[in-house]
Formats: C-alpha cells, structure tokens, sequence
C-alpha cells in the first residue's frame, strides 16, 4: 500500500524549492530556474525527477559534485555547435543555458548542437525539448552518466540509462513530447518507489547479485527496455556526446580504473532544429496535427479506450496538477522536512512541519 500523500499547490511548492537553492548559496535567478524545472516535473507527474531530488542534491553540493555557482564556460564553437563545460553546474541551470544557444544558432544555421559537459543531475529532460518547440522549433535532449544499467546480457551496471526526449510543434494540438530513459523505468523511480515504501515491478531491477529484485532498496543495476535494443542505444548515444567531448564515462569504470560511485557527473546534448529552414513551418505544424487526428482514429485494440500519443498522459497530469496541488508521498515529505530544518525554510502551507 502506498503510504499517505499529501497534495501541495505547485506555486508553494516551487517558492520553497527556490528558497532551499538560495540558502545552498545558488543566485537567486539560477534558484528560480532549478525550482521551475523540477516543479514542473511534479507537474507533469514526472516525480522521480522532481522536488524528490532536493535532499539528494543537497548531499551532492556537500560532497562537492554540484556546484551553486558554477563558472560556466564556452569552449568551442562553430556556426552550428558549441561545447560547455558545466563546472559540475546544477542541471537545469546549464541546460537551459544550452538550449538558448542552440536556438540562438538553429536560427541562423538551421541547426545548433550543444555539447555540455561535466554538469550533475538535469531533471526532467523534456522541459529542455520544449524551450526550442517554444520558438517553432523542434527540440532534442538525451543524456549520459556513468554506468547505472546493466547492458543486455549482462548482470551488473556497464552502460547509462540515457535518457532521451524529442519534442515536435502542432497547431492544433499541443506538442508532441517523447521523454524516456533506454532502461524499462527511469532510475529515479526507485527513488521514489522507496518513498512510497511500495515494491517495483519484476523486470525493472537487478541486485547486486544480478538476480531480479522488487525491493527498490536492493537495486544495484537498472534493466534496458527492449533487451539488446535499450542496451544499444545507450551504447550509442555515449558516442554521441561524452566520446565526442572526450569526458568518457562508462570507460574507466568498464576498464577497472575507476570504482562506480552515485554521484551523477554526466554529459549531455541539446540540440534546436529550426524547422523553416527546410519547410514552411505552418505546413509543418498541421502535418502534425493529422499526424495526432490520424493515429487516434486507429481502430483500438481490446482494453484500450484511446490511442495516446507521446506527451498526453503528461498534459493531462498538468492539468489536473495545476489545479488541484502536486501529491508528494510521506517518504518525500520527511526528507524535505529535514533540508527544511537545516536550512530554516518553512515547509510549504498544509504540510506539517
């Protein structure tokens, strides 16, 4: 059974996240980016990677592997790309960053591709897909960190879960937004599973044994999603970024030169593809809607009511979400209590402190 949640207005719960970042010694501006991108994870009921991930990146800063003020630097750069050093910068904070340059270039070039490098934990990857889609753009995001999943065939870690997400402008419609990890469930879910004291489903987890787990509290290695097909992309998408900025992640630990640790140092891409440089953009955007118009009028298979399309189920969350508050489980609500504390924030209205 799931242990009692308690449901916050998005707007306290996002005026607190902000605070605890300041009292960490982050700007003030750089605090307002990192609570909106992880509120608006919760929003979309993305909560493994929402307000959950405060007390771990409050670890994080007092270990020295996340950095409130971070000198972020552009290293290289084309007409076309750019790669960014990070300083192990909070996520959100350096990938926005990116992502404005890679618009910034997308409108000139066509395309901008933006390597980041050495930055920590960047929440909910599709918030950064949607900036681009924002200026009728089409948006790309996908990450790598050091091994968290096992590869196909394998029993312990040896490849990333990298996260990938797309997003696509429609008229009509909202956007279509593809937001997913190459493992069967995203790492963050057994974060939150431990929270919600509730076991995970058989096949999403290995022990440190390599046998299957349900115990959220045993999880040593994540399993890819498709077998060899989660497992090779991941593979693949470690060339596409870490390799290319040479800041390899899986090599020193897979070569035996370096110990697996839980600290999340990765790298990442963004990209912005600027859709009127190869078509009219409104022709686009209604392709997109009879793309959406065409794929729910499928005949449905037995037990399924709608045919969705990436992005919805989130869309609707939000909805329900932004009225209604952002349920957060007792086991969240606990950690938060006692960054609270530490830091003299006061916890959002209708939680007990």
């Amino acid at each position: 059974m799931v242990q009692n949640e308690v449901r916050v207005g998005w707007e306290q719960l996002k005026d607190f996240t902000r605070e605890v970042f300041i009292r960490i010694g982050m700007p003030s501006w750089d605090a307002e980016t990192e609570a909106t991108v992880l509120v608006w994870a919760n929003l979309r009921g993305v909560d493994s990677h929402g307000v959950l991930q405060i007390p771990f990146y409050v670890e994080e800063v007092d270990g020295g592997y996340m950095n409130p003020k971070p000198g972020i630097q552009v290293v290289q750069e084309t007409p076309a790309t750019m790669v960014v050093e990070a300083d192990l910068a909070f996520g959100p904070v350096v990938t926005t960053f990116a992502m404005e340059k890679a618009i910034e270039k997308a409108k000139a070039a066509g395309i901008g591709w933006v390597f980041i490098r050495n930055t920590s934990h960047q929440g909910a990857m599709g918030y950064y897909s949607l900036m681009a889609v924002e200026k009728r753009m089409v948006g790309i995001a996908f990450v790598c960190t050091p091994p968290g999943m096992a590869p196909y065939g394998a029993r312990v870690a040896g490849v990333d879960n990298s996260p990938i997400t797309i997003a696509a402008p429609a008229k009509r419609h909202r956007p279509l937004l593809l937001d997913m990890a190459t493992s069967v469930a995203a790492g963050g879910k057994i974060a939150l599973a431990i929270d919600k004291g509730i076991p995970i489903p058989e096949g999403w987890a290995l022990d440190k044994e390599g046998k299957m787990t349900t115990d959220p509290r045993q999880v040593a290695a994540l399993l890819p999603f498709g077998g060899p097909k989660g497992s090779g992309l991941a593979i693949m998408l470690e060339c596409l970024s870490s390799l290319i900025v040479n800041k390899p992640l899986l090599e020193s630990v897979l070569l035996g030169k370096e110990k697996q640790h839980g600290h999340h140092i990765q790298n990442s891409v963004v990209a912005a593809i600027n859709i009127g440089a190869f078509t009219d953009v409104a022709d686009y955007r209604d392709h997109i809607d009879n793309l959406i118009d065409g794929l729910k009028a499928l005949p449905k298979d037995q037990g399924f009511s709608e045919i969705q399309v990436p992005g919805e189920s989130g869309n609707r969350t939000y909805d329900d979400r932004w009225k209604n508050g952002i349920p957060l489980p007792e086991g969240t609500l606990s950690r938060l209590r006692a960054v609270a504390e530490r830091f003299e924030v006061k916890m959002p209205l209708g939680i007990s402190s």
